[in-house]
């Protein structure tokens, strides 16, 4: 097994190489404005330090969200041409349960990343235990703060959205992962292949629609 891991869901463009037992080489930026220059390069380097070509991978990981529209199709139709070119199976895993792998929490916690709009996306999390992932107990959501408050308050709580909103996030973990990391995603990805678990589909999750619309008084204009 050798899984390329890749997630462009949250501002982190993040890569790792996974070989079944452990991360061989990882890479992570943080910069929402450049996925689509970052990722290739990213992915280039990760092979050369783990010593790897690109047609050693078995299978692609790709986190689908949710997130913003522009950042994350810039991974899945990444993940999918490498699926296509390899010709190998290329699994999605939801961006919050990478963060949730990653949380290293022992209680029942929340995962909340930044969906703009004053909005945050989210879903609670029941911890793992050594031979079982983190399960995740609610489908995640797109809400405003304010809306989930009564649900969130002092219960424990990671990602980029919680610390923005840590009036309503009050049980904030600051020590925990603000962005997703490929090798959470890959190391829980590997775990769920060789337990047989079932994985999503590579297909976004956005929860809503695109901030980008088209203007309601648009006139389509053909040449006479």
């Amino acid at each position: 097994m050798l899984l390329l891991a890749l997630d462009t869901a949250t501002p982190a463009v993040t890569v790792a190489l996974h070989d079944g037992s452990g991360v061989l080489a990882e890479s992570r930026q943080v910069d929402a404005r450049r996925h689509g220059e970052l990722l290739l390069p990213a992915v280039d380097r990760v092979l050369a330090e783990a010593g790897r070509k690109l047609d050693a991978v078995s299978d692609i990981v790709v986190g689908v969200g949710p997130g913003p529209y522009t950042g994350l199709r810039v991974g899945l139709v990444t993940a999918a041409t490498f699926g296509a070119v390899l010709g190998v199976p290329v699994h999605g895993l939801c961006t919050l349960d990478g963060l949730a792998h990653a949380s290293g929490l022992t209680e029942p916690f929340v995962v909340a990343t930044d969906a703009r709009r004053k909005e945050v996306y989210w879903a609670r999390y029941e911890p793992g235990t050594p031979s079982r992932p983190v399960t995740r107990l609610t489908e995640p959501a797109v809400d405003r703060p304010a809306d989930i408050a009564d649900e969130v308050a002092g219960v424990p709580a990671v990602g980029a959205g919680a610390l923005l909103y840590d009036t309503v996030f009050t049980g904030v973990r600051r020590d925990g992962p603000e962005h997703q990391s490929a090798a959470a995603l890959a190391a829980l990805a590997a775990a769920k292949l060789a337990a047989g678990e079932e994985m999503l589909p590579p297909q976004p999750l956005y929860l809503r629609r695109p901030d980008a619309q088209v203007p309601a008084n648009y006139k389509v204009v053909t040449p006479r």
